[in-house]
């Protein structure tokens, strides 16, 4: 069996921008090895999770893995609480949120703080509202993830807390138990409500109303944002929560279910929760920040592992951010980051090996003309030694939507990779 590299690129599938001469960003960039890769080697078009869903990145990540979220998925909140070893189990209540800017009232004024808050920031804050919150009857974990990102987990004392209620953050809402991304978004916090009748999930609804209320008190005076005021930067002085998770969900293990080994590369709290949920390896790698030169060490980092392991999941974070920004232009500079710092050293590492699979696709796309995922199909590669070429051309949607690999669902890519990798 070959080993195989299967590499994310958050939030690269767009559609074409009128100031990249009608291409997409991806179209846009100079990627030479991402180029040659395809080129060599053939593309499709992956739904990764279904027609009219704009997932988030958890549902669409559980699905490029080979397991349907619609059977397997049990919130967001919960894997953020594994990615950041926070105690979890049954009955408590899981919560990813957002550090934001909040104006008068319930308005918004930006629900990421305007990517500037510095991690140590939201840690300094994350410890004042920690301590400083005292719920009725019940308990909590908050901590800062990366930048504006933070987990929240709810422990009643006298009854298990019910998902069953809805979410803060007007920016997504559900389908079934899968978070997804609005595509008409409010500029006001909601009001959470259970979405059942039954008292588990109206104490949960009371208990996240309450969090955000006292939080906010928290975080209006915090001397944290006292200096940002100052340096002109946006306050970090509200929490937006969404993807409710109350217990933890019976899957049958990665190595079990596929008959390999994978390890996985990741920097975010989510995947890695996800990796764990799966029973896969997880490996160290420092985080990318804003620096794509930070890739070259976890390019070096997954040849020396590559021997190690059936196989690897690669999730590089970098295109989806410009993409919510709308910022077309830097999310092309940000593909031709990853292509130089990432793919260039990863091929010549491979130099001439025959046991290798590569795979490239997105998890969703990150449109930026509606700055926001969408249920547009992303472009998928795959480059073996030994497999045809398509002709289908350079590594781009278009090219893409011509490929010998055609049209897939997401839940179809691994099993895909792994039957490609096993042929003679």
């Amino acid at each position: 069996m070959r080993k195989v590299l299967y590499v994310i690129l958050d939030g690269l599938g767009d559609r074409p921008v009128v100031a990249l001469g009608g291409r997409t960003p991806l179209e846009a960039a100079h990627k030479p090895h991402l180029d040659a890769l395809a080129t060599a080697g053939q593309q499709g078009l992956v739904v990764t999770v279904g027609e009219g869903i704009a997932p988030e990145s958890d549902v669409a990540v559980t699905a490029i893995l080979g397991y349907d979220p619609f059977q397997y998925h049990a919130g967001r909140g919960l894997l953020e609480a594994l990615g950041m070893d926070i105690p979890f189990r049954d009955g408590n209540l899981a919560l990813r949120g957002n550090f934001a800017t909040a104006g008068e009232g319930r308005r918004i004024l930006d629900r990421r703080v305007g990517r500037s808050l510095r991690s140590a920031e939201a840690r300094a804050l994350a410890q004042a509202v920690q301590e400083q919150v005292r719920l009725e009857g019940a308990e909590f974990r908050f901590e800062a993830s990366v930048g504006h990102r933070c987990v929240l987990v709810l422990y009643d004392h006298d009854q298990p807390l019910s998902a069953q209620i809805t979410n803060t953050d007007p920016a997504y809402g559900r389908v079934g138990a899968l978070g997804v991304a609005r595509i008409v978004v409010r500029d006001e916090v909601e009001t959470c409500v259970p979405l059942d009748g039954g008292a588990a999930a109206a104490r949960a609804a009371e208990l996240v109303n309450q969090f955000t209320e006292l939080s906010r008190a928290v975080l209006e005076g915090h001397p944290v944002n006292a200096a940002r005021r100052a340096r002109g930067e946006p306050p970090a002085n509200l929490v937006l929560l969404r993807d409710a998770s109350d217990h933890v969900p019976h899957l049958p293990p990665f190595s079990e279910r596929f008959g390999a080994r994978f390890a996985c590369f990741v920097e975010m709290p989510v995947e890695r929760g996800i990796a764990r949920l799966l029973g896969m390896g997880v490996v160290e790698v420092p985080p990318s920040g804003r620096d794509p030169a930070v890739y070259a060490a976890w390019a070096q980092e997954a040849l020396r592992q590559l021997d190690r392991w059936d196989g690897l999941y690669v999730h590089l974070k970098g295109p989806d951010e410009p993409g919510h920004d709308g910022d077309a232009d830097a999310k092309r500079a940000v593909v031709e980051g990853i292509d130089r710092h990432f793919f260039g050293p990863l091929r010549q590492g491979l130099g001439e090996r025959q046991d290798v699979l590569v795979a490239v696709t997105a998890d969703h796309a990150t449109v930026c003309e509606l700055g926001a995922h969408s249920d547009d199909p992303v472009p998928l590669l795959v480059w073996s030694p030994g497999l045809a070429a398509d002709g289908a051309g350079g590594f781009g949607e278009s090219s893409a939507a011509r490929g010998a690999l055609g049209r897939r669902r997401g839940v179809e890519v691994l099993p895909l990779l792994l039957d490609l990798a096993r042929r003679p």
